[in-house]
């Protein structure tokens, strides 16, 4: 036990002696309805080979033609990462051979890329718990939290634009490879940082960040686990203060943050064990089995030169003028840290609440919506981060899924507010909201609803609980308090939850 402990502590102050040099590459399929090249849908999840016509799966003498949103995306994206946009860009055919390309070659972009020398600004937060709970009893939230964050700079060498390969199934049971080209040229950006980040923990906020940056500008979904964002992994280490990098490697098929950070772990550990034993890393492409916690060697790295790229004979150079480029900086959004800024000026909510909230643009648009409409600002921050968050956990859905509107947020609201509805009945007909978005007003008149107001039905059906409770209400008459909330849940359950606790507590203080 005790020479365990010691080889353990062994090997961590080996790690500490050394540090860790990372780059990214990270590819964004972009929200275009349609290929970057040609015609056929970009949906995902459609029949194998469904979306495919001679240009994205090569067929002689098809010619491509850029589709004029991808550009307009990727100087989007290359504007809000403060990149200098490049005026006379023009595409390469990148060659190499793989049977999920059925050109044999990639259109990418290699000497004159869309975008280049930008940077992005991360914040590493540190969790400040203040203790703080929501005032409302009628909704659960998480508890307030402060932060304090440093900010740290991460350079991009550039964005250009290319289109996807085609997806391999591998079939073990019939011992064969099947191709779906559904895939083949969907539009990406493939975003280049520089060597800037020096653990899991920068990687991850860079990627954050980037997919906040994304998603605000309607360019991409980013989601991992479809493949719509994809994240290489470019790691060296290096003994600590020591300024020429190590040898690289890559490591490939990350699909989530969670096995990033994993795979960042691993692949340190594997190098500084190298260099502690007196070997030398090699440069390689590794894959990455979250499964196992482990990455396997594929093929060693490959360079530019391997790719034989020469400029796309077929498609014409993209020159970008003075007007193309306002009318796209002029349309940029109001970006997510901008957003937070004016809410924590505007809104009396938590700091913790606006950072959930303007995490998602689909979620902060229906949060200013609502409290246009009339809403109180916590309440309307108290059904986003109760009931909204619960059921998109529960659903393993996306926050930019959210379908109802703001709209029949407000109404849900304010039936609440003027005791039309208990919370109880609320959370009920929200549940259908989030999944129909219905009209709440509409719902509850149909379905017969309505807090149950009338004193005579009241007073009853109180009287009656008494009188069944002898016990309870006895209790309460000697000072127990807590035998009242007995009593006041019992007429609730005999309306069905129908009615105002408030009144209900009100009409059994009186009799008894």
């Amino acid at each position: 036990m005790c020479e365990g402990n010691e080889g353990s502590k062994a090997a961590e102050k080996a790690v500490e002696g050394y540090e860790a040099v990372i780059g990214l590459e990270v590819h964004v399929e972009l929200a275009t309805r349609t290929k970057i090249f040609c015609g056929c849908s970009t949906a995902f999840g459609g029949r194998p080979n469904a979306h495919t016509c001679p240009v994205c799966t090569g067929m002689p003498g098809a010619l491509p033609v850029l589709n004029r949103k991808v550009l307009e995306y990727a100087v989007a994206v290359g504007l809000a990462a403060n990149c200098t946009i490049t005026r006379f860009s023009r595409f390469d055919r990148k060659n190499y051979f793989y049977p999920d390309n059925p050109q044999s070659y990639q259109i990418s972009q290699l000497y004159l890329p869309i975008c280049r020398d930008g940077y992005i600004e991360i914040e590493l937060e540190r969790e400040l718990p203040s203790g703080g709970e929501s005032d409302s009893a009628e909704e659960t939230f998480p508890a307030e939290k402060s932060w304090n964050s440093a900010q740290k700079r991460i350079r991009i060498h550039e964005i250009h634009m290319e289109e996807d390969a085609g997806k391999l199934t591998h079939d073990e049971q019939g011992g064969c490879t099947l191709v779906d080209y559904n895939r083949a040229g969907v539009p990406l950006i493939e975003i280049v940082t520089q060597p800037d980040m020096g653990s899991a923990r920068e990687v991850v906020a860079f990627l954050e960040k980037l997919r906040l940056i994304i998603r605000y500008l309607g360019a991409g979904d980013c989601r991992l686990q479809e493949g719509s964002m994809r994240v290489d992994v470019n790691l060296s280490v290096r003994p600590r203060g020591a300024r020429e990098m190590g040898t690289r490697t890559e490591m490939k098929n990350l699909g989530s943050f969670h096995g990033i950070e994993m795979a960042i772990e691993s692949e340190r550990n594997r190098q500084t064990a190298i260099l502690e034993s007196g070997g030398a890393v090699i440069q390689e492409t590794r894959r990455w089995d979250e499964e196992k916690g482990i990455s396997h060697p594929m093929r060693s790295k490959e360079e530019a030169r391997d790719y034989r790229y020469f400029p796309e004979p077929d498609l014409v150079p993209v020159v970008i003028g003075e007007d193309y480029l306002e009318r796209i900086r002029a349309a940029q959004p109001e970006m997510a840290w901008e957003k937070r800024q004016r809410f924590l000026e505007e809104y009396p909510i938590p700091e913790y609440d606006i950072r959930i909230i303007t995490a998602s643009r689909r979620m902060s648009d229906i949060f200013e919506a609502a409290v246009v409409l009339g809403s109180p600002p916590k309440k309307v921050s108290n059904w986003l981060m109760g009931e909204t968050l619960r059921l998109l956990k529960e659903k393993g859905q996306d926050s930019e899924e959210i379908r109802f509107s703001p709209e029949n947020l407000a109404k849900l609201i304010a039936l609440v507010e003027n005791r039309v509805i208990s919370t109880t009945v609320a959370k009920e007909v929200f549940a259908v909201l989030f999944e129909e978005d219905m009209d709440p007003v509409e719902y509850v008149e149909k379905n017969e609803l309505k807090t149950a107001g009338n004193q005579v039905i009241l007073r009853r059906v109180a009287e009656e609980v008494i009188a069944s409770n002898h016990k309870s209400a006895e209790d309460y008459r000697g000072g127990k308090d807590r035998a009242l909330g007995y009593l006041v849940g019992q007429v609730m359950k005999a309306l069905k939850g129908k009615a105002d606790p408030v009144q209900v507590k009100e009409q059994l203080k009186e009799l008894l």
